[in-house]
């Protein structure tokens, strides 16, 4: 993995939609910039990009030219287990998002309860971009955690203080 630079966003929220939150809420994404090794070419074989992926993301841009797929192999064949390690489990499935484009593209990277993926009030997504990233020949891969749901949430559906152990993916 030949990485170009990486970027970090801290958002602390304190207050929304008119109203103090009883305590703050932290939002994290970081996004790598790496050099895209299958840039401008097809290849069928594309596991190089499985143990990268592992070690980086759940959202990815891929520069023009990439091509959707490499952006999944970043995402999806290995990145579970790692992600899971870090955040101290998580059984819900880990929502992802890929797109192409050019310099500056932004991404909303999808954040879910990491037990429950049901839980609505953490349906919610984190927006990233690096102004001069991705070039044709680079990938943004991104990760974005939480440590609550959105602020306020109120419309309705599974309640984190309602959730059981068997409440998992479905």
């Amino acid at each position: 993995m030949d990485v170009v630079r990486i970027r970090t966003i801290a958002d602390v929220i304190h207050s929304e939609g008119f109203r103090r939150l009883p305590k703050p809420l932290r939002r994290v994404a970081a996004g790598a910039v790496i050099k895209n090794p299958f840039a401008g070419r097809y290849v069928e074989d594309l596991s190089e990009l499985y143990e990268t992926g592992a070690a980086l993301g759940k959202a990815a841009i891929v520069g023009m030219n990439g091509e959707l797929e490499q952006a999944a192999a970043l995402l999806h064949p290995s990145l579970g287990a790692p992600l899971r390690e870090a955040v101290g489990g998580g059984r819900a499935i880990i929502p992802s998002a890929k797109k192409r484009g050019g310099p500056g593209t932004t991404i909303d990277v999808p954040l879910h309860h990491k037990d429950e993926m049901y839980v609505r009030s953490h349906f919610d997504a984190m927006t990233f971009n690096i102004d001069d990233a991705p070039a044709p020949d680079e990938i943004v891969v991104i990760v974005a955690v939480t440590d609550g749901g959105r602020p306020h949430a109120r419309v309705g559906g599974l309640q984190l203080s309602n959730m059981k152990s068997d409440d998992g993916p479905k």
